[in-house]
């Protein structure tokens, strides 16, 4: 049985556009994505998949779900395969442990016994007592902040009006050790496995009585994208510590994962196609009541990796927004170090920091939305912000100093995964240090992703077709090595690949002969007369020169890789383009096979 967490985890790193259109052509369509739906048959297209709630629905056949479901209905792969397949593409290891099924037992599963079905149903009815639990509590911590003189007074003088309240569900943990017990009649004397333990509300006591986590503290409820209660933020009353005390990471709760706000700010996000990013609970609520409503928050921890592909599924723009002292910078400069490896280009990360003193409640208070709203649209590019803190580390002046910057900026630029902004930054960086593109390139060893493509020797995006007839030019003798069956994918019949089986063709036969050396040279005069000719002429003063460190055995298997690979899109396409009624057992059997390799 694979844990709920772990699930979780697996849909919040899978965005399931990228799992849909490897088995369907989908078009934009405003925020979402459509095609004609796989599920029955039909002309105009009325599969949506919407990639902010990353899920899928068609409007014809009402066939809807995530990209776990997608894969099960789809290929026919069961529950742990679908998992399976998901988890691969983006690195992760399914734990070996027993946890709790999303839903109810999948009937693809096969169980070898009774006891693994009564499992199966008592966790995950386990699950749905954790959440009722949740809400019981909420709704306590609710009707306690009516109650309480203090607590009201409070949100009013930090000018929260009972309207915002209500909307973010804001509460009151009363003083006192066992509130709760009001509430729940099985109340945990000394279990440290009970439910209320089990999500954080209740701390168990190594042997002595337990007690409420949260005491005489303002409460906000955290909300994951189900609109499920699975954690609390409690502000503290009075000088007591810690200030701000979150739920601990439970089944339900995972910090790393969740972010404040974020399920209810989703349609402002995507009026405005941008999200701000804070660092509290009371930024996001003073914000949203003076009319900046696309806010989240995170909760207690830095900015993650989770966190960034998450927002960025959302939006084209992430704006995140620090006080201007300098841990705002330092909290900053982590969140820009965790975005770059999941950058894309097209989208924008950018930095707001605010003036002295200042936070975004504080600020808000004082001089509104529109004076805010104009700060947004002054907001650091993450690239401005990155060169001027970079920049304003070293003596620019000296060339120890822009070598200096040179050091420091490789190990960042080698993360970023966005080609062309990778080139522009790197640009800029040779611009501050009066380094060659080139040069620089060559330095930093930053691979391919961030060269120049025309200072440098290989293009940003190469073909296995270029690949191999590059192989090929340096080593003809791997000619032999070429499996010929794969260079038939029904693809678009490319130049290049036209060029590449007559190349293959030509050493093939050549290979027999002793009248000729085969070498680069010998291949270009062969072509010279020919229509290939402009081309392979082309590729051949764009090959790289190997260093010692290229490793040809090594690219050789990658482009064999890659041609396996879209040989395998090219029949599942094919596949896909008859009616799935006329798909004879075989075929489908190796619909399924394709699928899952």
């Amino acid at each position: 049985m694979i844990a709920q967490s772990f699930i979780q985890e697996l849909l919040d790193r899978i965005d399931i556009v990228d799992v849909v259109v490897r088995h369907l052509q989908l078009k934009k369509a405003g925020a979402n994505f459509t095609a004609c739906c796989p599920f029955h048959n039909e002309k105009t297209p009325s599969f949506t998949v919407n990639s902010s709630k990353q899920f899928y629905h068609c409007f014809g056949c009402g066939r809807h779900g995530n990209a776990i479901n997608f894969l099960m209905e789809h290929s026919g792969a069961s529950f742990v395969e679908a998992v399976e397949s998901l988890a691969t593409q983006v690195g992760m290891q399914i734990p070996d442990q027993i946890g709790i099924y999303p839903k109810m037992p999948d009937p693809g599963r096969v169980l070898p016994d009774k006891v693994k079905i009564d499992k199966e149903i008592k966790a995950t009815s386990s699950l749905a007592d954790l959440y009722e639990r949740m809400e019981q509590a909420a709704k306590f911590y609710r009707e306690q902040l009516k109650q309480s003189d203090q607590a009201i007074a409070y949100l009013k003088e930090r000018g929260i009006s009972g309207r915002t309240a209500l909307r973010f569900g804001i509460g009151y943990a009363p003083p006192g050790w066992q509130n709760l017990s009001g509430i729940f009649a099985d109340y945990p004397a000394d279990d440290s496995s009970h439910p209320l333990v089990r999500v954080g509300l209740v701390v168990a006591h190594d042997g002595k009585k337990n007690y409420d986590r949260f005491r005489h503290r303002i409460m906000f409820p955290i909300l994951d994208r189900k609109k499920k209660i699975v954690g609390f933020g409690g502000r503290v009353l009075g000088g007591g510590e810690p200030k701000y005390l979150n739920s601990p990471e439970t089944s339900l709760f995972v910090k790393g994962r969740e972010l404040y706000n974020l399920v209810s700010a989703s349609p402002a996000i995507r009026k405005s196609a941008r999200v701000i990013v804070v660092e509290g609970y009371m930024d996001v609520v003073m914000l949203g009541q003076n009319g900046i409503e696309n806010v989240v928050a995170t909760l207690g921890t830095a900015t993650t990796a989770i966190h960034i592909q998450n927002l960025l599924r959302h939006t084209d723009e992430v704006v995140f927004c620090f006080d201007g002292d300098e841990a705002g910078t330092k909290a900053a400069w982590r969140a820009l170090e965790t975005s770059l490896p999941q950058l894309r280009d097209g989208k924008d990360i950018k930095f707001l920091f605010l003036p002295d003193k200042e936070d975004p409640d504080s600020y808000i208070r004082k001089y509104g939305q529109i004076a805010f709203e104009g700060l947004l649209e002054k907001a650091q590019p993450l690239s401005v912000f990155f060169c001027n803190e970079l920049s304003g580390r070293v003596n620019l002046g000296t060339s120890e100093g822009r070598a200096r910057l040179v050091q420091q900026a490789g190990p960042l630029l080698a993360q970023i995964n966005a080609p062309v902004f990778g080139f522009m930054l790197m640009k800029r960086i040779s611009e501050l240090t009066g380094v060659g593109q080139g040069q620089l390139a060559a330095f930093l060893k930053t691979g391919k992703k961030n060269r120049s493509p025309t200072e440098t020797s290989r293009p940003l995006s190469v073909t296995p077709y270029r690949r191999l007839i590059q192989i090929l030019l340096h080593a003809p003798d791997y000619v032999n090595k070429v499996d010929t069956d794969l260079l038939a994918v029904n693809d678009e019949r490319s130049d290049e690949k036209v060029l590449l089986v007559a190349v293959v063709d030509f050493l093939k036969v050549s290979a027999h002969s002793l009248e000729e050396e085969l070498n680069s040279a010998t291949i270009l005069l062969h072509f010279d007369q020919t229509s290939h000719h402009a081309l392979l002429e082309k590729i051949a003063r764009d090959a790289y020169v190997k260093d010692e460190n290229w490793n040809i055995d090594a690219e050789f298997a990658g482009v064999m890789e890659r041609l396996r690979e879209m040989q395998r899109r090219s029949r599942i396409a094919e596949l896909h383009n008859k009616p799935l009624v006329s798909l004879s057992p075989e075929e489908k059997n190796e619909l399924r096979q394709l699928m899952l390799s």
